[in-house]
């Protein structure tokens, strides 16, 4: 069919669920087509993790979003969400598809997932799993749409394994990152395909923030808490997959093993991005399983012109596997992901600004935190061009508690609050991870709250807690 025909089978209050994951491997060319007609309203969207404007923002734009489930990370849509006008509930990455199995997500009525090709035995995706094979499983029909800008030298790098529903889910049996466990594509049967549509649209250009001075700290940081505990032997000589959440700071760190001298090692991870693809060429990863391979256009133009030379080191994973607790805690995953803020105690806000507005969502930053054999969170010190502390005496969100959050690393420092009481925990992220110019002044709030709650496990006053992210710019002086 043409995308205006097959756009036609999605009908008004239908649930949709689409293929993507970090902007990578999302259907482009059906869902411009349903922008532009406009025909089908109050949809319930399902997307496995950040999908392109060509669906968060031109749908969005169109009026046609009612509901919207789980991660996202467009402007049009995060602004429509914290309006009101589309609503909007997050949840864990290795989560949705499990849920989606379980029938407790809306039911799915149609499914779009781009593809490099469809065949008697299923589909074969493009350059993301996500949470397509659930959607596949459950949708009742799916658009099938065929991307001729995307290799088909792809076919063979997907693993695909049904976990199963529990009480009757099956073990896992990755015991290696590079471990292949399924099948190299969707199994779908010929006769829920409802219609085939072919697409030359390109993913959006990935662009990552470059590596600034404090973010190269904060990566020299994380080699060097690394290298001390290999040395103390608490990690073997290889520590173990590495998790990187995307973004400037995981870049940053990738960037900087590069420099460490470590060679050999391996990710298990969400997002092949960047800076881990060269360190592919340079030895120091062996190998990279993740759930999306989402490159700049340098980087993807040289991985789709030398598939072959990467076939045995990628292996491209559904979410519900890439994520899952089982496989994390087995290998050992050291994770790595980026906080908006912690408080003295070690939670971490991961979603909101201000406690209220939502960002993009929490990802699978909980899914490693809580099951990874080391649990770091790094980000700079301050946001805002330093007028805002990213360390804070209560967070005015949480998504991960103290009980997930192993390490705390800024420019400035780490904090390693393991096995630490919450004062060491307090102390510890003041002297070494808060900024010289918050510094003061989270000295002086957690000072008052031992003198107001003496003896307290976790000292605190509430009312001062609160209203501290409202009451100080980095001069201590009283906002407006």
């Amino acid at each position: 069919m043409t995308d205006e025909q097959a756009a036609q089978l999605i009908k008004t209050g239908m649930t949709i669920g689409v293929s993507g994951f970090t902007s990578v491997g999302y259907p482009k060319a059906v869902p411009l087509a349903l922008a532009a007609s406009g025909h089908a309203k109050d949809l319930t969207l399902l997307a496995g993790a950040s999908i392109g404007d060509e669906i968060d923002g031109a749908l969005v734009r169109a009026g046609l979003i009612k509901n919207r489930f789980a991660y996202q990370s467009k402007k049009d849509m995060r602004n429509a969400i914290n309006k009101g006008d589309v609503q909007y509930a997050d949840y864990h990455i290795s989560h949705f598809p499990m849920n989606i199995d379980q029938g407790v997500t809306p039911h799915v009525n149609a499914a779009i997932i781009e593809c490099i090709a469809v065949t008697e035995a299923g589909i074969i995706p493009t350059a993301s799993a996500g949470a397509s094979d659930a959607l596949v499983r459950n949708a009742d029909f799916i658009i099938a749409e065929v991307n001729r800008t995307v290799p088909t030298g792809l076919a063979g790098m997907h693993d695909i394994f049904e976990v199963g529903r529990p009480p009757a889910a099956k073990i896992i049996p990755i015991t290696h990152p590079m471990d292949r466990v399924g099948t190299p594509y969707i199994p779908c049967p010929p006769e829920k395909i409802a219609a085939v549509v072919y697409s030359d649209l390109t993913d959006e250009p990935q662009k990552f923030k470059p590596v600034t001075p404090e973010t190269e700290q904060i990566g020299e940081h994380v080699v060097a808490f690394l290298k001390a505990e290999i040395a103390a032997g608490r990690l073997p000589e290889d520590p173990g997959p590495i998790q990187s959440g995307v973004g400037s700071i995981g870049n940053a760190v990738l960037a900087s093993l590069a420099k460490s001298g470590f060679r050999g090692l391996s990710m298990y991870t969400e997002v092949m991005q960047d800076a881990a693809f060269p360190l592919l060429e340079e030895g120091v990863f062996s190998c990279i399983s993740a759930s999306s391979v989402t490159l700049g256009e340098e980087n993807k133009k040289q991985f789709y012109d030398n598939i072959e030379r990467f076939r045995d080191k990628i292996v491209i994973r559904p979410q519900e596997i890439s994520n899952h607790p089982e496989v994390i805690r087995r290998l050992g995953v050291i994770a790595l992901n980026t906080p908006i803020e912690v408080d003295l105690y070690g939670n971490v806000n991961s979603t909101h600004t201000m406690g209220t507005k939502i960002m993009n969502g929490i990802g699978g930053s909980g899914d490693f935190a809580r099951n990874a054999a080391v649990s770091i969170f790094a980000a700079t010190s301050t946001a805002k061009n330093g007028d805002i502390s990213r360390i804070v005496p209560m967070v005015s969100h949480v998504d991960h508690t103290e009980h997930d959050v192993d390490v705390i690393i800024t420019e400035q420092g780490v904090a390693d609050l393991r096995w630490k009481t919450p004062k060491e925990r307090a102390q510890l992220l003041i002297e070494n991870c808060a900024h010289p110019d918050y510094q003061p002044l989270l000295r002086e709030y957690y000072e008052h709250a031992l003198a107001v709650s003496p003896g307290m496990h976790t000292p605190h006053d509430l009312a001062e807690a609160f209203s501290w992210h409202l009451r100080y710019e980095k001069t201590g002086t009283m906002k407006g």
